[in-house]
């Protein structure tokens, strides 16, 4: 059966740093994208960062470029998300999202465009 394992997140002070990983388990053939979205309580899942597997062009929300760097592993279906300077208002449940098919604008970060999703992952970022 397949699935996204995914490792990481826990609590941190602001200014701190968190990577969260995700791979593919039971399923060998390689993804088009993957992606890291999170959600906090009353808001929708909202993108962060997603990368196209087969050229691994990246692509970020706003609200976190130039802290948060996704990345492929040497692993098949395998993505981390590095977050540096972390701050309060990262606090969520953070999600990890693989798509096979071809996503025409990845740089949307819509979850629509991801079909099968991992458990999600706290990270707590306190002032």
């Amino acid at each position: 059966e397949m699935e996204l394992v995914t490792s990481g997140g826990g609590s941190v002070q602001a200014g701190g740093s968190l990577t969260l990983s995700c791979r593919v388990s039971g399923y060998d053939a390689s993804t088009h994208a993957m992606g890291w979205f999170r959600q906090s309580p009353g808001k929708e899942r909202e993108g962060v960062a997603a990368i196209v597997t087969s050229d691994a062009t990246t692509y970020y929300a706003d609200s976190v470029k130039g802290r948060f760097t996704i990345s492929q592993g040497s692993a098949i279906n395998t993505v981390y998300l590095q977050m540096n300077s972390l701050k309060p208002e990262d606090s969520a449940m953070y999600y990890c999202a693989a798509e096979w098919g071809r996503i025409a604008d990845p740089s949307a970060l819509k979850r629509t465009q991801f079909e099968y999703w991992g458990q999600g992952i706290r990270v707590t970022v306190s002032s």
